[in-house]
């Protein structure tokens, strides 16, 4: 039971903590509703837990020896979310924006496996709790983690969907889209200086 309650926490607050995937899932559901998000909630949360799956069956080993396949997928990664903070930051702010595109579950899938920070934490799970030498164990951390990600991934958004009332204006949400597409432009920027640098 002690086990169960350390995975669901690990997966919580990775799932939930801010990242380049939640801030995509909020700016989706600031504009286009969580209706539409869930398409890339579902790819982003399949993607992971699908990642989290093939490193606790050895996909660890060969990535040691593909570091520069890694270092292509952060390039790729961050290019990619680039890609949503220039879209978002450039955006016109309508209610009923079309300019910023829907990021569908292709998309959340690919930006999991393009993202340092999910590989990452992958590598945390199966280390912590040293899922590699117990199948039952990985197979039980990844459905309960691909369960606890889906929330946690759809809070964000939730969330966007709820400051739709504080954002009644064109000038306002043109503001807070700028703020969000800066942001994932500069969480790109992190993530490779921390792959390429080391820890920043």
């Amino acid at each position: 039971m002690n086990l169960t309650i350390s995975m669901a926490l690990f997966a919580l607050t990775m799932s939930i903590s801010p990242g380049p995937v939640n801030i995509i899932t909020l700016s989706t559901g600031l504009n286009h509703g969580i209706r539409k998000a869930v398409r890339f909630i579902s790819g982003a949360t399949v993607g992971f837990t699908l990642l989290l799956l093939l490193i606790g069956l050895g996909l660890q080993a060969l990535a040691d020896q593909l570091g520069v396949l890694l270092d292509i997928l952060t390039v790729l990664g961050a290019a990619l979310i680039i890609y949503f903070g220039v879209k978002l930051a450039t955006s016109d702010g309508q209610l009923e924006t079309t300019d910023y595109p829907v990021p569908g579950f292709w998309q959340g899938a690919a930006l999991q496996w393009l993202n340092p920070k999910a590989w990452g934490a992958c590598l945390a799970a199966v280390s912590i709790f040293n899922l590699q030498h117990s199948r039952p164990d990985l197979y039980f951390f990844v459905g309960l983690y691909c369960v606890i990600c889906f929330i946690g991934i759809g809070s964000w958004a939730f969330f966007g969907s709820q400051i739709n009332k504080w954002l009644d204006t064109v000038r306002k949400r043109k503001i807070f889209n700028i703020t969000l597409g800066g942001l994932l432009i500069a969480l790109a920027g992190m993530l490779m200086l921390q792959n390429f640098f080391g820890s920043i």
